[in-house]
């Protein structure tokens, strides 16, 4: 038996997809990945969230908020550097949402990075998972979206994003606090009370 049904997910990831849910739905595929998640986090730290309503809606919800604003910006064959994707957030959920999306999963901790590739085993997806430093990949290695949340130094992160971002491409942010930077589009994400989607296009 699943941990929750597919009926309750949709339920749970209402507020963040609302009416623009896929034509195939992808709750089965979180429901795996939630299971999955479970397993993992009873003996590895993947996530200090143990809840499986607020894993859905913490992380399923905001990530999927983040593939819903993507999916009007991107092209569907777009690629996309998941930075620092720790337990595949946002990134995974983001790749379910927008199966044909080219997403490359960056995670330097063995485990994790174990645990990604897993993720991506089980539920059946053609993601790349970098399992080193994003400033080791090659020099020339840039995408169409960088997307970082939640991860530790986030100020440091940033700058070590932003060179890989294509020009005219996308620095994508899910944090607690708004950016304070200008001219960047900055959406509050629902049901979290203090989360912020922030979208910087970036120009040469």
């Amino acid at each position: 038996m699943p941990t929750l049904s597919e009926t309750q997910i949709a339920e749970l990831l209402g507020p963040y997809i609302d009416a623009t849910a896929p034509e195939s739905p992808i709750y089965g595929k979180l429901g795996q990945y939630l299971d999955l998640l479970l397993r993992w986090n009873a003996r590895t730290n993947l996530t200090a969230i143990r809840e499986p309503e607020e894993i859905v809606r913490r992380h399923f919800g905001e990530s999927l908020f983040a593939a819903k604003h993507l999916a009007s910006r991107l092209s569907p064959e777009a690629t996309l550097l998941d930075f620092g994707s720790g337990a595949g957030f946002p990134g995974l959920p983001i790749q379910l949402w927008l199966p044909n999306l080219r997403v490359t999963l960056a995670e330097s901790q063995g485990k994790k990075a174990s645990f990604l590739r897993e993720a991506v085993r089980t539920l059946g997806l053609k993601t790349e998972v970098w399992s080193s430093r994003v400033e080791s990949m090659p020099a020339e290695r840039q995408f169409e979206a960088v997307t970082l949340r939640a991860v530790d130094r986030m100020q440091e992160a940033l700058a070590a994003a932003r060179p890989r971002v294509a020009q005219g491409g996308w620095l994508v942010t899910l944090s607690a606090t708004p950016s304070l930077i200008e001219d960047v589009e900055q959406i509050p994400v629902p049901g979290s009370g203090e989360g912020w989607l922030t979208m910087e296009r970036v120009s040469a």
